[in-house]
């Protein structure tokens, strides 16, 4: 490996970790905005997500034991981790399992504290990574089909965009994003829309600058999954690319006020069934092709 590709992976990886938080932060405030208007409403200034962290961590956070926190952190770092490693070109396996790591940890965080709102948020958690999982793996299989590499740097600088092959298995993905969004109808761990229910879910028992680690590690987990959505247009250029990630975020902001809560069966049989479906078939289609 010669110094200039040292270089560039340097770059990648600490570019998102000093600008994943700016740029979720903004997404963020763009998602109040976007949604407010669809419920005509006015909404809250797009810095607004900034200005909630930052009252969580001149909070005094009231901790139930020490390990609460200690696992907060841990998620926290191994999304930053994993996104480090993506945008620096990494494997795309490995950047998958390290992100599946990090839900665990967040799971633990909410098993600690020994709350039974919390109990079932981290139960629902598990359950959503059981959802997600296969369709993530699939779409790494499929982009190793077309393009032969699991780096990150390989897929990204394919001659041809990814779309044309895959185009099955990015509407699979683009509906399991829902979960990993944690939008409705697919927000079974912990809601952000106060219509859904009373209580918080996961992130019951977590205050001050604890719950402002964990939506810090939101943002950094909601740019991470736009690079995904990157790579699926990355040979049509940077502007495209850009362009189709927004426009794939918008959709689920869409989908996001359009549907209820639906139950975790659902969402797990669904999950599976887009997986078995869409998944499979492309899979199927790009290796009798070749």
């Amino acid at each position: 490996m010669d110094t200039k590709t040292v270089l560039e992976q340097a770059l990648g990886g600490g570019g998102y970790i000093l600008l994943a938080p700016l740029a979720g932060g903004l997404l963020a405030g763009f998602d109040r905005i976007v949604t407010a208007r669809m419920q005509s409403r006015k909404g809250p200034p797009v810095l607004q997500p900034f200005y909630d962290v930052a009252k969580l961590l001149q909070k005094r956070g009231t901790v139930v034991n020490g390990f609460q926190n200690f696992y907060i952190i841990c998620f926290l770092l191994f999304v930053m981790i994993t996104g480090a490693l993506f945008f620096s070109g990494g494997d795309l396996l490995l950047t998958i399992f390290a992100l599946t790591v990090a839900g665990v940890f967040l799971a633990l965080g909410a098993y600690s504290t020994n709350s039974p709102y919390s109990t079932i948020g981290a139960e629902r958690e598990l359950l959503q990574m059981m959802a997600y999982e296969p369709m993530l793996l699939i779409a790494a299989m499929g982009m190793y089909l077309v393009t032969r590499s699991f780096q990150v740097r390989d897929i990204m600088t394919f001659s041809e965009p990814l779309i044309r092959y895959l185009p099955a298995i990015f509407i699979g993905f683009v509906f399991i994003l829902t979960i990993k969004f944690r939008k409705s109808p697919f927000d079974l761990s912990s809601s952000h829309h106060g219509h859904q229910e009373i209580v918080k879910g996961i992130t019951t028992e977590f205050s001050g600058p604890t719950l402002a680690l964990f939506e810090i590690a939101h943002w950094y987990e909601n740019i991470l999954l736009l690079g995904f959505v990157y790579l699926f247009f990355a040979a049509f250029g940077p502007v495209v690319a850009v362009v189709g990630s927004i426009a794939v975020y918008i959709i689920e902001i869409f989908i996001d006020n359009a549907y209820a809560r639906l139950t975790w069966r659902f969402t797990v049989t669904s999950s599976w069934i887009v997986a078995a479906t869409f998944g499979v078939i492309n899979i199927l289609a790009i290796a009798f092709l070749r």
